[in-house]
């Protein structure tokens, strides 16, 4: 049998850079999805995209489908045979419906009763017949957004000017909003032309010869390879922002990179300024010198080949210089006013219907910071700092800069801090308070930005709980999961010995008293131990906790970040020691037994205790309980486990003489309530029951 290569181009208006490679990847996994259910073998699906054309390239398509054989079931024997034993209506009815004849049937126990079966066999149909369906796979490519054009009924990211099927070089026809499937795809819109494909594998090379590299990896190496000479042939530093260079990936289908210049008065605005109006507004790509300063100097990638570069060069320098006034514009208005003048405005700019003004957030994140700086023990000093750094830490918000540009939040605040001559400090904290952005991103440096990006968002996941708006699903519109794990990683980063669900109800209590929170404080306190304990999974399994430990330390107080971690990592340390076998095994007796004490009593009467065993583990739990949770409380986890290590030999000495449930009632209560007692002191540290020995451990 001769595999031959399948081709499948969709040729569109230029797409939005940002959809490009996200449809690509869609449309090769929907294309695997079709080929493996309809059983046609391949070798693999190679993609390709510019953003004219999304293209997939089936290497070795057989040419028939795999024939199948199935088995399907019937009606029970008692139903097939009617009182004769012959083959009654419904055996009929059942055969009809399957294509064959009742001769073909036979019976085969299921679950000790006989059915009738059947096997089915369906030829393999020859792949032309079922190539046509490709259509339907296009049509399933999703688009963030798309669009109608002509009379068509069709919404799809762009209009479809061109569609290429081929097999080998045999045309699938098929057609979507009368533009029917053919061999002619186009080149470059202004260096190439019109190209009739002769086979499907040969799609690659003869658009190449008209100026379009339709592998993405390759055209994307290209932009880097031109890049990293002009940075060699000048001397130069260029730093490539792997966002950015997707994104012109995206816009080019013959990249040639060129550079070009800016008058140097500019570099008296801010970097960062510079920077993100040539990556946002003109995907360019900015050059420093090797002690990292910014240079005059831009670099972009234009989609066409080398002639006529001082035009195109000449082109770009005059947009970037008008773009660069109005950065250098902004920037001279906004320090025309000191940083804190701008507050003010934050009582117009609403932060939630619900929950006030910008201004009243930050009013409260101010409370708080201080609140949390107090706790990890700043001296007067930082908390001045603090406050002040809270207080100032949205100001930049309504700055034209930051209008202009958001994502230089906290950056400007920074930057417009220290030309008010507010101190080092507090200029940093106004950047670094809304670090973590992301998970993986570092949290800020210094203890001031870590006060106020801790009281940011607490506040926000605190007061979101408080009316309501808790993530379901992959619903998470304020992006409260990536906040709280923000939040666990800050305080383990500062080793604040700082109760967090503690600092969460103060927070929770302080909206509640300005009368913004819409539920009950118990139920709001409950869902956000559950959601908080979620998030300690994924801190915890990242730290490569296994999840059977992870379960155990969430069982306890969850309270102090660091010792949860503290925790987790302790225990993973001591699996495989036969000791702690031993211990988890006690440990575990009284959990199971104090489950019976629930709603009984819950008071030791010491005068009860008879034997000596008893005595022994009530007068180690007195003389411990105490102990453990302060070694817990300071962070001391392995002293703490040392110390309740303790209890193991005590509490298999009091198995091994003593009968909980005995018959006298009073007894067993009593006995009961003492496992209750001992069970708290343990699971204070952990449930152990939740850990599981493999036989490798």
């Amino acid at each position: 049998m001769n595999n031959r290569s399948m081709l499948v181009e969709i040729g569109l208006e230029e797409m939005p850079a940002r959809f490009v490679t996200k449809a690509l990847n869609e449309f090769q996994e929907r294309t695997e999805q079709w080929l493996n259910q309809s059983r046609l073998s391949f070798d693999k699906v190679e993609t390709f995209a510019t953003p004219r054309r999304l293209a997939v390239l089936i290497h070795a398509l057989v040419e028939k489908q795999e024939d199948s054989e199935e088995e399907a079931k019937g009606p029970s024997k008692k139903i097939a045979l009617d009182e004769a034993g012959e083959w009654s209506k419904a055996a009929h009815g059942f055969a009809r419906g399957q294509g064959v004849t009742v001769e073909d049937l036979y019976f085969k126990e299921v679950k000790g009763e006989e059915y009738v079966h059947v096997k089915k066999f369906t030829a393999g149909e020859p792949v032309q017949n079922l190539l046509p369906e490709l259509k339907d796979v296009i049509l399933s490519i999703p688009f963030p957004k798309n669009m109608k054009w002509g009379t068509n009924e069709l919404r799809f990211v762009r209009p479809i000017k061109w569609l290429v099927a081929l097999y080998g070089n045999e045309v699938i026809p098929f057609e979507i909003t009368n533009v029917k499937t053919g061999n002619t795809t186009y080149g470059h819109r202004f260096l190439g032309s019109k190209v009739e494909l002769e086979e499907a594998s040969d799609y690659r090379r003869q658009l190449l010869q008209e100026h379009v590299i339709v592998l993405p990896e390759e055209r994307k190496q290209a932009i880097r390879t031109q890049i990293e000479r002009l940075a060699d042939d000048e001397g130069w530093t260029i730093p490539i922002d792997e966002e950015l260079l997707e994104e012109v990936n995206n816009l080019v289908e013959y990249p040639t990179a060129l550079y070009g210049t800016f008058d140097e008065r500019f570099l008296k605005v801010p970097d960062d300024v510079l920077i993100t109006s040539m990556r946002e507004h003109q995907r360019y790509f900015p050059v420093k010198n090797d002690a990292g300063d910014l240079l005059p100097y831009f670099v972009t990638v234009r989609n066409g080949d080398h002639r006529h570069l001082e035009n195109v060069q000449k082109g770009n320098e005059k947009v970037l210089r008008a773009r660069l006034a109005d950065s250098e514009f902004f920037y001279q208005e906004d320090l025309k006013k000191p940083l804190d003048s701008y507050f003010p405005r934050l009582e117009s700019i609403v932060y939630h219907e619900e929950l006030g003004s910008v201004a009243d957030k930050v009013r409260r994140i101010e409370i708080l910071a201080v609140k949390i700086a107090e706790k990890a023990g700043a001296n007067k000093e930082e908390l001045e700092y603090t406050r002040r750094a809270a207080h100032l830490s949205k100001a930049d918000l309504v700055t034209h800069m930051v209008n202009e540009f958001p994502e230089l939040e906290g950056r400007m605040g920074e930057e417009y801090a220290l030309k008010s001559e507010e101190p080092e400090e507090v200029a940093a904290a106004i950047r670094e308070h809304y670090l973590p952005k992301q998970s993986g991103d570092r949290t800020p440096s210094h203890a001031i930005g870590a006060y106020v990006s801790a009281a940011d968002k607490v506040d926000t996941l605190v007061t979101s709980f408080g009316i309501g708006n808790i993530p379901t699903g992959s619903q998470d519109p304020h992006g409260l999961r990536r906040q709280t794990a923000a939040v666990l990683q800050v305080f383990l980063d500062q080793k604040w010995e700082t109760d967090l669900l503690g600092f969460m109800e103060e927070a929770l209590d302080l909206a509640s008293g300005l009368g913004i929170i819409k539920r009950p404080k118990d139920d709001v306190l409950k869902d956000l131990l559950e959601f908080v304990k979620l998030r300690y999974k994924n801190l915890l399994h990242d730290k490569g906790i296994r999840y059977d430990v992870v379960d155990a330390v969430l069982k306890s107080n969850v309270g102090r970040v660091d010792t949860i971690v503290q925790k987790g990592q302790f225990l993973m340390e001591t699996l495989a020691s036969e000791t702690f076998k031993k211990d988890v095994e006690a440990f575990s007796r009284v959990t199971n037994i104090s489950k019976k004490a629930a709603g009984q009593k819950t008071a030791v009467e010491s005068s009860l205790l008879t034997e000596s065993q008893e005595k022994t583990l009530y007068d180690l739990a007195e003389s411990k309980k105490e102990s453990i949770r302060g070694l817990l409380e300071e962070g001391k986890v392995e002293e703490a486990y040392e110390e309740l290590q303790e209890f193991a030999p005590v509490i298999h000495d009091y198995f091994d003489n003593i009968m909980v449930m005995t018959s006298n009632e009073e007894l067993k209560q009593n006995r009961l309530a003492q496992m209750a007692m001992v069970s708290d002191i343990i699971t204070s540290f952990a449930d152990f029951n939740a850990i599981v020995f493999h036989s490798e451990s």
